[in-house]
Order: structure tokens, then sequence, then C-alpha cells
């Protein structure tokens, strides 16, 4: 393939219009059919630029001077936005941030899926879109010998220390900023990377939002926590809401968070949060949504799309804790759940007890094994729903639900790009896609979830 010849060359100063968002929240600008990906750059904006790296088929720039600003930019209210990566968004408005949203699932729709008449509605946001993560993880570091936490600054593996994140419960951060202080007081010195020395690693805080019971986790690269009795009990008498203290250890050199082992240093091994009516227990490696708020919101819509009365079998693939199984399970006459992590079915058949339904029944293994296997077996559903990690549906799970001919699909999707190319391969096979509902489960990010309904098409 010929090398595009970029029309412009590195460290050049250019006025450009930005055109669009990337899914990474930078500006778009072109020059000559070239596309530059700006950080901080919004829609319709006029603004210098330097050129920072050109590659084949685009470049990347940076912002010098706005000319022109949208009328969707805001000042953000964090102090550390331009160098921490957690969020992209804080200086678009938040209707800008919905309307971005629905932009990039009906532009990767038709691009993608070649969907053009689908009905995308307006993305689903939040009265307030702040405090809503209910779950904080940070990175522990030393700075002139005391322990700092944080975030890791843009493309690196520096810590920004943070005394309080916007979109995280407010809660979660007094907690960290106690545990700090703790682990300070008693000599707990910071995992090195590069020295592989050290003890902290991360902490962890989960809050239930509706309970307000608390878990903090101490991720260590070693068995031993100094001075453990004292941290202990620091914590359980200073934290409002404390139910249990966990420690994981991974001592490997590794930037993968856990560890194999965890063990529960005080209290229990889970606290306990509701989403709606149902009840959900969480360990300290349990995976549950962080904004449950939003959870509903995107779990109703499901429940709306596949219409249940109560006579129908739902198959639910990817089922995770056993969530959306749970919420189906209200309406229908018989919910099955697979899933490949053991645990997270352990934890699903839990919460089944917890909430007293005896319709749902979970396996473990992959969708697309087991789901085949169940047919053969002769269990069938009325409504299959998909809720697959951000790589979308696997192949032959799509080539049995094609097979298995349920009369609606409802799919959950995490990820735009997969969903549409998704989307294509069931409309391919029998199915129509009818709508796509956009909901924001993460606010100040370019994430975007999104429930779509299809309706097998009787030939």
């Amino acid at each position: 393939m010929a090398k595009v010849q970029a029309p412009i060359k590195k460290n050049d100063y250019i006025d450009v219009i930005f055109e669009d968002l990337t899914h990474d929240g930078n500006g778009v600008a072109k020059i000559d059919g070239y596309p530059l990906f700006i950080p901080n750059g919004l829609p319709g904006e006029k603004a210098k630029i330097k050129v920072t790296k050109l590659n084949k088929g685009y470049g990347f720039g940076r912002l010098i001077e706005l000319y022109e600003e949208s009328d969707h930019r805001v000042e953000p209210p964090c102090s550390i936005y331009s160098q921490c990566g957690g969020c992209q968004l804080q200086h678009l408005s938040y209707e800008g941030q919905l309307l971005a949203k629905e932009k990039q699932v009906r532009d990767v729709l038709e691009r993608i899926g070649k969907l053009k008449e689908i009905k995308v509605h307006p993305t689903l946001g939040m009265d307030t879109p702040w405090r809503y993560r209910n779950k904080s993880q940070v990175p522990i570091g030393e700075h002139e010998g005391g322990l700092i936490g944080g975030f890791y600054r843009q493309r690196t593996h520096d810590i920004i220390d943070m005394k309080e994140c916007f979109i995280q419960l407010e809660e979660n951060d007094i907690v960290l900023q106690k545990v700090k202080a703790i682990c300070g007081k008693y000599g707990v010195k910071a995992y090195n990377e590069k020295t592989n020395k050290g003890t902290l690693r991360h902490v962890m805080v989960r809050s239930g939002k509706v309970t307000g019971e608390i878990m903090v986790v101490f991720i260590t690269r070693t068995q031993d926590l100094p001075n453990q009795k004292k941290i202990i009990e620091e914590i359980s008498r200073d934290i409002i809401g404390i139910k249990s203290i966990v420690q994981n250890v991974n001592p490997k050199r590794t930037n993968v968070i856990f560890g194999e082992k965890t063990k529960v240093l005080w209290g229990e091994e889970v606290i306990y949060d509701l989403i709606g009516d149902i009840k959900f227990a969480i360990s300290a490696r349990s995976f549950y949504q962080v904004n449950p708020e939003q959870t509903k919101v995107l779990y109703d819509k499901a429940l709306e799309y596949a219409n249940l009365s109560g006579e129908e079998t739902v198959i639910d693939a990817y089922c995770g804790i056993g969530t959306i199984s749970l919420f189906l399970a209200q309406q229908a006459k018989k919910v099955y759940g697979v899933e490949i992590v053991p645990e997270a079915i352990e934890d699903a058949r839990k919460n089944a007890e917890l909430n007293q339904m005896t319709n749902v029944e979970f396996a473990v293994g992959e969708a697309e094994v087991v789901i085949p296997d169940w047919y053969k077996k002769g269990i069938e559903a009325d409504v299959l729903v998909v809720d697959p990690p951000r790589k979308g549906c696997d192949q032959s799970l799509l080539d049995t639900i094609i097979k298995m001919k349920p009369k609606k699909v409802v799919y959950v999707s995490c990820n735009p790009a997969t969903l549409a190319r998704d989307l294509r391969i069931l409309e391919d096979g029998g199915y129509k896609t009818m709508e796509v509902q956009p909901v924001d489960m993460f606010p100040q990010t370019m994430h975007v979830e999104c429930v779509a309904l299809m309706s097998r098409v009787e030939k």
C-alpha cells in the first residue's frame, strides 16, 4: 500500500475547525482529508494547533489557542482534569455529552453496521451527572516520604495525588484519604514497580449506594500488612458504615491489579446493595455495575424491550453475577443464565437465593458452547438477552441465535462498534433491528452503553 503523504509537517502551527469527537474524546480536524486528533477540541470550534505526531493515515496535535468556542464548552470543576486520564469530557456541557453519545451510536450503526434507518433514541442521562461511581480503585505511591494515591497521569505510570474525584462517591473519597493517612502513620511502604519492593500496591473502596455499607480492600505485594492489627482497629473505629476489610495478595511483577489470594481481615466477606428491588451481595472481586442508578435505567429498558408476560423462557448470555437475569426473572416464566467466570456464577446463585428467586438457573461455561448444548436438550428461548464484553458476541453464539430463532433478541452493549457489527450479522440471519436506546452510564467520559431490540422476521 502506498504511504499516505501527510499534507502538513510535524511542529507546524495551523488553523483548524474541529468537525467531530473521536471515541476517546479528542477533537477531530481535517487538513485536505487527513485527520488530526487534538485533545480538548470540541466540534464547531476554530483554533490554532501545533502538529505533534504524524502517522500514515492520521496525526495528532496540541491545542494552542481557541479563536471561537463551542456553546457547549464549560469550565471543568476538577483541578487535575488536564493531567488525569480518568475523564475525557469535563470541558463539554452535559447536554453536549448526551448529544455526542447519541451521534457516536448513530454514526457507527451506519458506518459499521450499514444500518441507516434505525431509530436511535436520545441518550438517557442522569439528573446529576457527578459522584456516581460506587467503586474507587487507586494505585498507591510515595512522594517526599509520604503515601500518595490517585490516578495515573495520561499515558504514564506517574501517580497524581488525589484528594477528591468528582465522578466517585464523596464517601469513597473520604475513606481513601483516611486509609492513606492511617497506613502512612503506621509506616506502610508503597509498592515500587521499578524495584519490585514495598507492600501496598492499590487501595479499593466499594460502597453500597442504597445500603451505605463500605468495604476496604488492600492489594499488597506481600502476605503481611505491617501493623495490621492497629490499622484495622483505626479503620473499623473511624469509618462510618465499614462492614468489611479485605486483603488481596499480588506478588507478581505485573500491571494486573488483583492477585489470586483474597482473605477477609475484619468483618464480612461481602457488602450488600440494591438495584431497584433486587439485592446483591458484593465481594472484593465481584463484578458489580459502578453506577447502579443508571444500571436500573439500562435494565428497565432491557425489560421493556423483552416485554414479558410471565409465560416466556429467557436465556441471558454473559450473565455475570446475575444482574440482568434477576431483573428478567421478575417477569419471565424461566430464565437461564450462562457465564464463563465460575466465581461470578457462584455469586449469581447466591443472589438468586438472596432474592428468593427459584425460576432462574445458572451454568458455568462459554455462552457459545452452553447455549447450543441447551438447544440440543430442547431448551428454546422466546427471548434471548446478550450483554457481552467490549469485543462483542462470539461468532458461534450469533450462529446459534440465528439457528435457535428466538422471537426477540435484546442486546445490551458497552461498545457501539461491536454492537453495530453484531446487529449486521443478526440482520443478515433473519432479524430486524427495531430501535436502539443509548444510556449514559459513565458521565464525563466518552463511554456509552446501549440497549437494542431485534425481532425475528418471519419469511
